[in-house]
This record gives C-alpha cells, structure tokens and sequence, in this order.
C-alpha cells in the first residue's frame, strides 16, 4: 500500500472554561489515515467533536496535543508563513456557503483570488479560470459577474465547491456542505462531489450527521462519540455489519426502504454525557443498553475486530 495522503495521531483539542474551572474535551485522541482519492466520512450526534477534526486538519484550530502529517510532512505545528505552500493542497467546503462567500466579491473575483494570491496566474488568468471553473459545476461563465445573493443555496454551494478546487488541492475537508440544502439537490451536490474526485483524484474529509448521504460517498466511515473514534471500518462493512453498540443505535435511525426489512430500532437513554466531565471507563456506558462492571472503570482498547474492521468495545 502506498503512503498515507493525511495521517492523524492522537489528536487532541480541548477548550478552556472560564474561571479555570476545567477543560471541554472536544477532540480526546482521535487517530486515522486517508489515501489519495480516497473518502472517508466522520458521523456522530451533534458535539461529538467530527468538525473540529475538521478544523484542525485546516489548522483553522490550534492543536492540544496530536500530529497531523500530510504527504509525510508534520503540519501540526508549522508556523503559518511555511504552512502557506501546503494550503493550497487542502481546501475545504463549509456549510453554510453564503457565510463563506465575500458578499462585497464577485463570483469571479471569489474564485480567482487564491489563484493570484498562490502567484499560480495574472488577474485576467485568474479570472478566465474562474469562469470555466463555474462551468465545471454546472454553472455558466456569465455567473461570474455576479453576487453571493443572487444565487440560490444550491448554486451557491457549487461556488464554494468551485472555489475549494481552484487550487488543485489535493484534500478537500467538506463540513456537513449539503445539510443546509433540499433533498434534491443535495444530490446533485453529492454527485458534483464524486465526479470531481474521479477526474481530479482528490480525497474528500466529509464531515456529516446524514448516515444516508456518508453511505452514499464515503470509501471508509469513522464514528466519533464525545471526542472520539468508536468505530471505524469500511462503508459496507460498517453499515453492515457495525459492532459497537453506539454505531447499532446511530445506524437503526436510518429510515429502511426496504419493508420486507424490518430493523429494530434501538433508543439511547440519557443524554451525551459533558465533554468537561465525561465518564469514567468507557465513554459511552452511561447510555449502553449491554453495559457490565468492566465498562464503567476500564477504557476499552481500539482494536481490529474483523480485517479493516476497528472498534473500541470490551466485548466484541
């Protein structure tokens, strides 16, 4: 197997809370490694820490403690001014894609800019890059002229997407890009996604509550659970045949189109513990319906438990 694109080692990101009384948690050693080309998709409930995982592999987040190495360098650390080469290799596609986009820029001059701040092209360059970008989304050259609002959600998404591929980067970290968007055209977007990355061969980080869309896109789906991985495992392998007990539950909400396929439905007690205090043992006994002694004073090892197939639970 060839080297890893992204390598993650025991990424941790806690946030301070006022007063000195304590630490949130959000990110507690999450470890992972992506190919080129590759998909790999980060679900879990909301505050789980997925996107800022994220952020972190943008250095939009300064790390607690982890490595982050991509292409074998360790980025983690870099200061900005030598980190600004590897940028524009890692891009990424946020949710919300009229906050992202300038209101007071033009289309154009939105895509054009990294491509003249990276020193790649000229300003016209740049913009008749821009424009035939658009057109790579489905959008026409004429759109270039335009304005943020002047589009729908949609459209405005595909500018994004634009944008984030102007620079050929070679990691795109997507942060829920189609949970703001109808059902419709989150299909649309979702499949954009796909045929750029089969002629581009760029590796997507996608960030997503929506198991349907993740099952959709992703090659390898990671669950994360109050600041961790709790499984991790190829697409079909995970939706499948998931191990952890949380995976069964987050999956069994799934709605099944299949009604000759009857699927239990498994419903969590409580709530998600506090990232500030979380549980002793195993993060997850609180609320586990086969919780015994061990899991309540013993962390659980993460583990193969089928070939490509990790999960961290006492009894699998």
């Amino acid at each position: 197997m060839t080297a890893p694109l992204l390598e993650v080692v025991e990424l941790k990101k806690y946030f301070p809370i006022g007063g000195n009384k304590g630490m949130v948690k959000a990110v507690d050693g999450v470890s992972f490694t992506m190919q080129e080309g590759e998909t790999l998709g980060i679900v879990g409930e909301s505050g789980c820490g997925k996107s800022t995982v994220g952020r972190m592999v943008l250095r939009l987040l300064e790390l607690t403690e982890g490595e982050i190495r991509f292409k074998g360098i360790s980025i983690g650390k870099m200061r900005q001014r030598k980190l600004r080469p590897i940028r524009k290799e890692i891009q990424c596609v946020f949710q919300d894609p009229y906050a992202s986009l300038n209101p007071r820029m033009s289309v154009g001059q939105a895509i054009a800019e990294p491509l003249f701040i990276q020193g790649k092209l000229s300003r016209k360059e740049a913009w008749l890059r821009a424009e035939q970008l658009l057109e790579n989304v489905g959008l026409s050259k004429q759109a270039a002229s335009l304005y943020p609002h002047e589009f729908s959600g949609g459209q405005r998404q595909r500018i994004a997407i634009a944008r984030a591929i102007a620079l050929e980067p070679k990691l795109i970290v997507a942060d829920e890009p189609v949970s703001a968007l109808d059902v419709s055209v989150q299909a649309q977007i979702v499949n954009l996604l796909g045929d750029l990355q089969k002629q581009t061969k760029v590796s997507y980080l996608f960030v997503s509550h929506n198991l349907s869309v993740v099952r959709h896109i992703s090659n390898r789906v990671a669950v994360m659970y109050l600041g961790k991985i709790v499984e991790i495992a190829s697409r079909d392998q995970l939706f499948e045949s998931p191990q952890h007990p949380y995976t069964q539950a987050l999956l069994s909400s799934v709605p099944e189109p299949d009604v000759e396929r009857k699927r239990e439905r498994i419903v969590l007690s409580g709530e998600v513990p506090n990232a500030a205090s979380p549980p002793s043992g195993c993060p997850f006994h609180p609320r586990c319906p086969h919780v015994q002694e061990r899991c309540r004073t013993e962390p659980p090892l993460f583990r193969e438990v089928q070939p490509g197939h990790f999960a961290s639970c006492h009894f699998i």
